[in-house]
């Protein structure tokens, strides 16, 4: 089964050149490769489900049920400090004392690689505990190490010897099925996985294909799992939005102004999270824990402030966006100043010290500075939340191309006409971040702090550079 080594005449592989990427798709071996892809879409897939339906339940016992059992009325307004100070104990015994570090610091970006089986539990409970605790990251990094490494683990039981270019596509699949549950397409997946993984041309082919595959298997089963459990399927598009026609050339001037403003902020999150990260490190457990009271406090702060709900400040944004843009009316600008403010550290917090991913927490602070800034004359609610998801979710990713494709899929019906003022604004975060830090990692580079990637997982491509 292997596809980057010639074999005997007659063998899956034989008379393949690891440096000629269209003769591995017209193998044999790609073809038994491609089959695998499909096999291990169905479980990988229904993890992911399963993970996210359990981030989702456990976020609801936590803060509404749990309290309510406890005889209160509503969650007492101190309700979340012992739950953050128990993701910060968690999390720091996880990365302390697990093989793995828990996956990825989010500070360093999205990192492409699958960890290690042994290190598959310590991602895990990392990752629950912040994500179901109320840290401001989301599931997608977790999700993209679990696929990859579930699909690593697949591997070695079927076959302990396989070859390494093998277990590294397949890892590569399990990532893009797991993380096209989440974004409930496998388009959007592809993006994000290319972008990060930085291939082109018939390379790129060998490394989607199998993870399109397995997207579009493991598709059906969270469709399946989804109606039959009557907890439904994952997406992102907000409806019900106001119609929006075309953009004019004051909203183009717009665009501009909102990518500068999101490079500026995106620089100074990712500034203060890789500042604060040396010292949560050198006391992982008791920093984790304090980190993980300042991140309730400003959420407290919000809330008694503002009257709001304190899941504003807190968790990844994925619920919350929505909301907050289908009533954005009922948001005063200087309650939506103070959200961006307290969400902006929230999230540089927890990007210093939890893990999980950065997507949804800046596509929610873009939608949400959106919101604010569609008060300003010439700029109406839709391109202005538009422009500001591209905007943020380019200077943090560092991915634009899907930056401007989930700016589009959020704004489900409205998408294709605020795409030109999406791209714009994203291209001026993307540079504009790019030149005010220009010693960060672009996608398609390891960062060099990260920490539990295996060797094989830098570039889910056998041979192919």
């Amino acid at each position: 089964m292997t596809l980057a080594s010639p074999g005997p005449r007659g063998s899956p592989g034989a008379g393949v050149s690891p440096a000629d990427p269209v003769a591995l798709l017209r193998s044999r071996g790609y073809i038994v490769l491609l089959l695998l892809a499909a096999i291990v879409g169905v479980p990988v897939a229904a993890v992911a489900w399963g993970f996210l339906a359990l981030v989702s339940k456990l976020q609801g016992w936590l803060y509404t049920d749990l309290p309510k059992g406890l005889g209160f009325a509503a969650a007492p307004v101190w309700w979340p400090l012992p739950l953050l100070a128990l993701a910060g104990l968690l999390v720091g015994l996880a990365i302390r004392y697990l093989p793995g570090t828990g996956g990825h610091s989010p500070a360093d970006g999205l990192q492409p690689g699958a960890p290690t089986p042994i290190e598959l539990p310590g991602v895990f409970i990392a990752a629950l505990a912040t994500l179901s605790l109320g840290a401001v990251l989301g599931p997608e990094a977790p999700l993209i190490a679990l696929g990859g490494g579930l699909s690593v683990c697949f591997v070695r039981l079927l076959k302990r010897d396989a070859p390494a270019q093998v277990s590294t596509v397949l890892a590569g699949a399990g990532s893009f099925a797991a993380i096209s549950t989440l974004l409930g397409s496998p388009i959007i997946g592809a993006f994000l996985l290319m972008e990060m993984v930085g291939v082109a041309g018939a390379s790129l082919e060998l490394a989607l294909l199998p993870g399109l595959l397995a997207a579009g298997v493991g598709a059906l089963i969270m469709v399946g799992l989804g109606t039959w459990s009557g907890l439904g399927t994952f997406s992102l598009m907000i409806p019900h939005l106001p119609h929006f026609a075309r953009p004019d050339a004051v909203e183009f001037g717009w665009a501009i102004v909102i990518g500068v403003a999101a490079a500026f902020l995106g620089t100074g999150i990712r500034s203060l999270a890789l500042a604060v990260r040396p010292h949560v490190q050198a006391r992982l457990v008791p920093a984790t824990v304090a980190v993980g009271l300042l991140i309730a406090g400003l959420a407290i702060a919000f809330s008694q402030i503002t009257g709001k709900s304190v899941s504003d400040v807190l968790f990844s944004g994925q619920e919350a966006l929505g909301p907050l843009v289908l009533h954005s009316a009922s948001y005063t600008v200087g309650a939506l100043v103070l959200l961006l403010a307290c969400k902006c550290l929230g999230y540089a917090l927890s990007m210093s010290s939890f893990r999980g991913g950065p997507v949804f927490p800046s596509l929610f602070l873009g939608a949400a500075g959106g919101v604010a800034m569609s008060h300003l004359p010439g700029l109406s609610l839709v391109p202005a939340v538009a422009m500001g998801i591209g905007a943020m979710c380019a200077v943090i990713l560092r991915l634009p191309f899907t930056s401007v494709a989930l700016a589009t899929l959020l704004l489900f019906s409205d998408g294709v006409a605020v795409m030109p003022l999406a791209i714009v604004a994203a291209i001026v975060a993307y540079i504009g971040g790019l030149r005010l830090a220009p010693t960060w990692s672009v996608p398609g580079t390891p960062a060099p702090s990260a920490q539990g990637a295996t060797s094989g997982g830098e570039a889910a491509v056998p041979d192919a550079d």
